[in-house]
């Protein structure tokens, strides 16, 4: 890698907004370490990157929820000199608490909290140290709200955006250059919910974003110090209501999409 070229850290680099993330990065002059658990994804995007940008990847083909794997990760990236970090690895369930597997909901928490907790903790004492860098934690819209069927999931990405703003305050009491953004897109067209089997068609078309559009918005927003960053005018005007309206008939609203969906029967799917 070179001595001149910033590096990024991306996880769950091996597709969607996690693989849009480390072409935008390689366009802007970043070298990067991509995380994810498919190596062979890596390895083949990490090709892709150098033979278009002339950028060096590493890639750690690692399991985030595996404590051995995300500490192997956590000392590669403690060991570099990170100016970015992006903590975009996660995944989606369907159905009922009670009723969807603990072990996937627990490998939903690790992922979500425990990783993104642990790896900005490995790069932020040397951003600090070097004064400069800057991390991005992909939340959700879905951290604002509650929805049946998806409770794990809102839960997790909630508590990324209180981790992330809590962080944000803390960098401006002691007038750290170091940037913190929780970005929280809405439905997103990558493998996300085709891993859990979900139909878009449950979903109007005018809902969906591409990861290019997300990507672009988070890093404008980083640009421009931004601590939450919710691309499309639509899901913005979704959180200011879910901030504004008070939460039983928020409730209400919530119940009444959910039986349309079919999200109370435990059939419905996460956003992304």
């Amino acid at each position: 890698m070179s001595a001149t070229r910033p590096l990024a850290v991306v996880t769950g680099a091996s597709s969607g907004i996690g693989a849009v993330f480390a072409r935008a990065l390689a366009a802007r002059g970043y070298d990067l370490m991509l995380v994810a658990r498919r190596k062979d994804r890596l390895e083949q995007l990490a090709r892709e990157l150098e033979s278009a940008h002339g950028v060096a990847s590493e890639v750690l083909a690692a399991d985030l929820a595996a404590p051995a794997e995300l500490a192997g990760v956590e000392r590669r990236i403690s060991e570099r000199s990170v100016d970015l970090l992006v903590n975009n690895a996660g995944f989606g369930s369907k159905g009922r608490f009670f009723e969807a597997p603990l072990d996937v909901q627990d490998q939903m928490h690790r992922v979500h909290v425990t990783a993104t907790l642990r790896l900005t903790h490995a790069a932020l004492a040397g951003m600090l140290a070097r004064r400069r860098g800057a991390i991005i934690n992909v939340s959700s819209v879905a951290g604002f709200t509650q929805n049946p069927g998806s409770v794990s999931y809102c839960a997790t990405k909630a508590w990324i955006n209180s981790f992330t703003e809590g962080l944000y305050l803390e960098l401006k009491t002691m007038g750290s250059p170091v940037r913190v953004q929780a970005l929280c897109p809405g439905y997103t067209y990558s493998e996300f919910h085709d891993v859990i089997g979900w139909d878009r068609g449950h979903v109007a078309k005018w809902l969906w974003m591409s990861a290019e559009s997300v990507v672009e918005a988070s890093l404008q927003g980083l640009e421009r110090g931004r601590l939450f960053v919710v691309p499309g005018w639509q899901y913005r005007m979704m959180v200011f209501l879910a901030r504004q309206i008070p939460r039983p008939i928020w409730h209400a609203a919530v119940l009444r999409a959910s039986r349309r969906l079919g999200r109370v029967e435990g059939t419905g799917a996460v956003s992304g």
